[in-house]
């Protein structure tokens, strides 16, 4: 029986040894973009122990089972099944080492499922890395997946039979309750859970002491639901804090245009955050954007929505708030239900269309686009495949914005119905392969290509007739983790967005604080169609704007700014992490929770 109970030991021993090892390995590797001292690594190990111990116990089930089973009965059999659960957990621990440290530099949380979106699209998981680093990261992979694995076949050994087998059998028994126990966290109400780790207000800290395959194990719970919900309050309470907050009327709006019914070229642009631009005091990185900020409707106090573009798409077409650990572009029997820009453009008689260099399947895009009212999609698969080379997302930014160039100009003054064109850029996002070279910053010059491609497609407009009747938005989809900014810091999600052409009136800054989800009421409202059915988006340049906000949702967390104030709060935690404005944490969990209740209701 020593045999056995020293085989368990070690097995459980090794499991948090190779934990504790790889929260290390990860802040190693993160130590570029973090600061943090030889305290911070203890007290990292030292607090995410409890998560630990638990995730440890799962894996030690299938060892205890074969310990009981050899108290019976001892054969080669056993020791192929010992050495095959070594081998498999060895795999997934290298995997999940690997992942979480590898994409929490261009993610800033930890992993979870929604990493297995790229092996349904594994072109655009390519995509983030060039192949030099792909092939060292397998190798790498490989040898941390035969490492591990020779670490666990350590304690495997041929066991010897027992002659006392019922009382050692009623032993081991009886250790399994005790390991749910221990896999629970224990007999209280609350249950093992990422925020038990949770110590810092450094938000770095805190993701170093998830344990990652219990990271990743959790979050199929919220994966695997069509829906969040959040109850923070009485509903009598939510409704009376945001009584005066939403408010779907325009009333007598300021007015931008000089046509009621211009043509509209909507423009998303890929991570375009503040920190690049005139907001972050940036003029040589998108000089061309700063420049066109002077020359069009600039509103200068907008933010992101949200962190992920698929989250953004959703925000900027159908005015609707992003939620912290959901895609509602992810699902195409809820936002089938959204209202959208296109589909109120198309009652009005727009023709609509959509435009983007990479695989419109990534994340359903290409569903949620034609749910959303889009009639013609142009995607990678429409251009040459010399073309489809250009980048490793698919087709850069030059060509995707010649092709709706050409577009633009085709229109005839004859045409029957008004144009409505919809873009998403993709060049300025990693791994940055464009196809110049002016900054030596990688990003950065990743960032001033799309700003050259900007400049370059409104100056060849200009030139056309089509300009007269023309409204192009620009309207980046989020921010960056660049430059030591994450969700703790305001400049990461306030974004430029600027509308141009020969149908605004005259140059002006708009300085209310607002949303990207605001822009489709702010539309529709300049063009005088009702947007009643989009329930949080804002038109702001009417005489209901009166409590002007920003919102954003990040990975389980949301954050809140108004003029004066910035908070952000971590629902994991429970608590916040900047700012102390009780009456705005209040509010921003009244969105939440109405937002929620909104999706549960589609």
């Amino acid at each position: 029986m020593r045999q056995r109970i020293l085989y368990l030991l070690r097995t459980y021993g090794l499991i948090i040894l190779l934990f504790l090892l790889a929260k290390v390995v990860f802040m190693g590797v993160n130590s570029g973009s973090h600061t943090f001292t030889l305290d911070d690594i203890a007290d990292v190990l030292r607090h995410g122990l409890t998560l630990d111990l638990s995730t440890g116990l799962y894996f030690l089930i299938v060892p205890l089972l074969l310990t009981i089973v050899s108290i019976w009965n001892v054969g080669r059999w056993l020791l192929l099944a010992m050495r095959l659960w070594a081998v498999v957990v060895a795999v997934a621990f290298a995997l999940a080492f690997a992942a979480d440290t590898a994409l929490y530099p261009h993610w800033g949380f930890k992993l979870d499922a929604s990493c297995l979106q790229y092996l349904t699209t594994p072109q655009a998981a390519a995509a983030s890395i060039s192949w030099g680093w792909l092939l060292i990261g397998l190798i790498g992979l490989i040898g941390l997946m035969g490492l591990i694995s020779l670490l666990f076949l350590w304690p495997v050994c041929p066991l010897a039979p027992l002659r006392r087998k019922w009382p050692y059998g009623a032993l081991c028994l009886a250790l399994i309750p005790l390991i749910f126990v221990g896999i629970r966290g224990g007999v209280d109400e609350s249950t093992t859970n990422i925020g038990q780790v949770y110590y810092s207000q450094t938000p770095f800290l805190n993701h170093s002491a998830v344990n990652p395959v219990f990271s990743f194990l959790s979050s199929f719970e919220s994966t695997a639901r069509s829906d969040e919900s959040y109850n923070f309050m009485a509903g009598d309470e939510c409704q009376r804090l945001l009584e005066d907050v939403f408010d779907t009327r325009t009333l007598a709006p300021d007015t931008l245009l000089r046509t009621p019914r211009p043509d509209i070229l909507l423009v998303m642009l890929e991570s375009v955050g503040g920190q690049f631009t005139r907001i972050g005091g940036k003029d040589h990185i998108m000089p061309h954007l700063n420049r066109l900020c002077d020359e069009g409707v600039y509103f200068s106090q907008c933010y992101a929505n949200s962190f992920r573009t698929d989250r953004a798409t959703v925000s900027i077409w159908s005015g609707h708030l992003a939620f912290p650990t959901l895609s509602l572009q992810k699902l195409p029997q809820k936002n089938s239900t959204l209202p959208s820009i296109a589909h109120s453009l198309k009652r009005v008689g727009y023709d609509t269309h959509f435009y983007y260099g990479g695989d419109i399947n990534f994340t359903k895009m290409k569903s949620y686009l034609i749910n959303a009212g889009f009639e013609g999609l142009t995607s990678k698969s429409d251009f040459t495949r010399s073309e489809q080379r250009t980048a490793q997302w698919g087709v850069c930014d030059s060509i995707l914005f010649d092709r709706v160039f050409r577009h633009v100009k085709s229109w005839k003054q004859t045409d029957k119905n008004p144009h409505l064109i919809g873009v998403l850029s993709l060049s300025s996002h990693e791994p940055w392969d464009v196809p110049t070279h002016v900054l030596d910053d990688p990003v950065e010059n990743a960032f001033h290509y799309l700003d050259r491609c900007i400049g370059h497609l409104i100056d060849q407009l200009r030139q056309t007739p089509q300009w007269d009747n023309l409204l192009v938005l620009l309207i980046p989809d989020h921010g960056v983790q660049y430059g030591g900014l994450d969700e703790t810091s305001a400049l990461k999600m306030h974004i430029p967005v600027l509308w141009l052409g020969g149908a605004v009136g005259e140059p002006r800054q708009v300085d209310a604080v607002c949303n990207q989800s605001d822009q489709a009421a702010t539309l529709l409202g300049q063009l005088g169609i009702p947007h009643d059915d989009f329930p949080f988006s804002r038109d702001v340049l009417s005489r209901t704007y009166t409590r002007p906000f920003a919102y954003h949702t990040f990975n389980n967390g949301f954050s809140l700014v108004d003029s004066t104030h910035f908070i952000v709060y971590d629902l994991t935690a429970e608590r916040p992490l900047v700012g102390t404005d009780a009456g705005l944490f209040r509010l921003g969990k009244a969105i939440l929770q109405r937002s929620s209740e909104d999706l549960a209701r589609r």
